[in-house]
C-alpha cells in the first residue's frame, strides 16, 4: 500500500490458525534490524517478525478469546498496534535497549484484556448457552456451566496486576521456561518466579467456593 505523507504504511500479513510453523524467518537477524529494514520498504521483513513471534502472540491471547477467530484478530491487531510503536521510536533514532518481543507481551496482553472485558460486559458467552435451551435443555445447561467456569477463570486473570498476567500467561500457556519469562519481560528470575506464585495464590482466593479459604 503506498505511503501517504505520514499516513501509517500497513503491512500485508496474515496469522495462521494454530499459529503453523514455517520456515525460520531471519535467523540470526535481530529484530529491530527486521523493524529497520521493513521502514525502508522491506515488506518481508515484517512478515519474518510475524513468523518468528506469532506462535507466542497466539498462545496469549487465546486466554482471552473465546474464538479461534478472535484470537486471530487479537494477535493481527498486536503486530499492527507493535509496529506503530515500533515505527515510532526507531524513526527517532532511539534503539538502545530496544525489546520488540517485550512490546508484543505487554500489547498483546493489554489488547486481550480489553477484549474479555467487552465480551463479560456483553454477555455474549452465556447468553449463546442459553439460546440451545429449548431444543437441548440438558446440554444447554451443562454447556452454560462450563462456559461460566471459564469466564470466571477468563475474569480472574484480567483483575491480576499487569505484572503477574504477564508472567502467568507466558507460564501457563506459552509454555516459557522462567528464565525466557525474565528475558522477555527484563525482570530477573526470581522476580518472574515470585510473580507467578502469588498470580496463583490470587487466583485461587478468587474461584475458591464461597464460605472455602
Amino acid at each position: 500500500m503506498p505511503d501517504d505523507g505520514d499516513r501509517t504504511r500497513r503491512p500485508s500479513f496474515r496469522v495462521l490458525p494454530g499459529g503453523a510453523a514455517r520456515a525460520s524467518p531471519g535467523e540470526g537477524t535481530p529484530d529491530d534490524a527486521l523493524l529497520a529494514a521493513f521502514l525502508v520498504g522491506d515488506d518481508d521483513a515484517f512478515g519474518d517478525l510475524v513468523r518468528r513471534h506469532e506462535r507466542l502472540v497466539l498462545s496469549i491471547v487465546r486466554r482471552y478469546a473465546r474464538t479461534p477467530e478472535d484470537a486471530r484478530d487479537l494477535a493481527q491487531r498486536t503486530f499492527l498496534r507493535a509496529l506503530e510503536a515500533a515505527r515510532r521510536t526507531l524513526r527517532r533514532g532511539e534503539r538502545e535497549g530496544f525489546a520488540f518481543r517485550r512490546w508484543l507481551v505487554r500489547i498483546a496482553v493489554n489488547l486481550a484484556k480489553n477484549h474479555l472485558r467487552d465480551e463479560l460486559r456483553l454477555g455474549r458467552t452465556s447468553l449463546e448457552a442459553l439460546g440451545q435451551s429449548e431444543a437441548h435443555p440438558a446440554v444447554a445447561v451443562e454447556a452454560l456451566e462450563e462456559a461460566e467456569r471459564a469466564a470466571a477463570v477468563r475474569a480472574a486473570v484480567v483483575r491480576l496486576p499487569r505484572r503477574m498476567r504477564e508472567v502467568l500467561t507466558l507460564r501457563v500457556d506459552a509454555e516459557a521456561p522462567f528464565a525466557e519469562i525474565a528475558d522477555t519481560l527484563g525482570i530477573s528470575e526470581n522476580a518472574a518466579r515470585v510473580s507467578f506464585h502469588h498470580a496463583t495464590r490470587k487466583l485461587r482466593a478468587a474461584l475458591a467456593p464461597e464460605g472455602q479459604p
